[in-house]
């Protein structure tokens, strides 16, 4: 019984902290034809610094070995995951959920362009919706056995991040940046963000860290030296430094990601895997 004789019993309207309060969860459940034994968010507090790349890449490094791989495009307006991977597909429905695309490498998708009637229509939805697209793709969609699932988040902090962090039970996160001082800035308030909601930030990807002569071998800061070592301002360990390849861009704007081989990402992988080994 609570402290506060006067108590209603409703703590929804009440600012008293007594011992009766406790704290609420959103964690919802996903579909109960799935078993996802990991899922990882791939975030950052600014557009167009490469995550949906990133994203692709950790799934596809992942899928190579031998891993269950899924990603869930929770970028609603702007969504990019299928272009990567080729898929032109709809996605189907039978009386056991939303059936995701799966790629020639086995890399399972959902996003909202395998639902549109053309990939080029916009998606003129309101915050709450989309944020309830992306609940129904962690519930209704019928991924299976995953033993990775990664979230493409969009940029920022707004409603979907939040719904991704308050009712998805992630795992870890990952931020992708830039080496450019604003960017970091920004950043920082979706690493903030995870933090204060109790998010695993595993790391930071910096991407576009550099160009190398194809002659010399020599790296170029682009955007200067300044790089995410100085400017991201967390105590977050630096996952990869990712150049800039037009080899990369012309495989994703063919639709084959899944052919790149790198090495860049090799440490954050594995450091991913051992940061969720305890769950395999």
């Amino acid at each position: 019984m609570s402290e506060n004789q006067s108590c209603s019993g409703n703590c929804s309207s009440c600012s008293a902290n007594c011992s009766s309060r406790e704290p609420q969860s959103f964690i919802e459940p996903t579909g109960e034809y799935n078993n996802i034994k990991n899922v990882i968010a791939v975030v950052s507090g600014k557009g167009g610094v490469g995550k949906s790349m990133v994203t692709s890449l950790l799934a596809v490094l992942m899928a190579k070995k031998g891993y269950k791989v899924g990603i869930l495009d929770a970028d609603i307006t702007g969504p990019s995951i299928p272009k990567a991977f080729g898929v032109n597909s709809r996605a189907m429905q039978n009386e056991l959920g939303i059936l995701p695309a799966v790629t020639k490498g086995g890399i399972k998708l959902m996003s909202v362009n395998l639902l549109l009637p053309k990939t080029d229509s916009p998606v003129v939805w309101r915050g709450p919706v989309i944020a309830g697209a992306v609940k129904q793709f962690w519930q209704e969609v019928v991924w299976e056995d995953l033993d990775y699932l990664f979230i493409d988040c969009p940029p920022g902090t707004g409603d979907v991040p939040l719904t991704v962090f308050q009712t998805i039970p992630l795992d870890a996160a990952v931020v992708v940046t830039t080496p450019q001082d604003l960017v970091s800035m920004i950043v920082r308030k979706a690493v903030n963000m995870a933090q204060m909601m109790n998010i695993n930030v595993l790391g930071i990807v910096e991407n576009m860290s550099y160009i190398e002569c194809p002659d010399c071998k020599k790296k170029i800061s682009v955007f200067g030296k300044l790089g995410v070592d100085s400017a991201a301002g967390t105590d977050l360990p630096v996952l990869a430094k990712m150049p800039i390849t037009t080899m990369l861009t012309e495989l994703v704007d063919n639709g084959e990601i899944e052919k790149f081989d790198c090495d860049w990402l090799d440490d954050a992988v594995e450091k991913l895997i051992e940061a969720t080994k305890d769950k395999e």
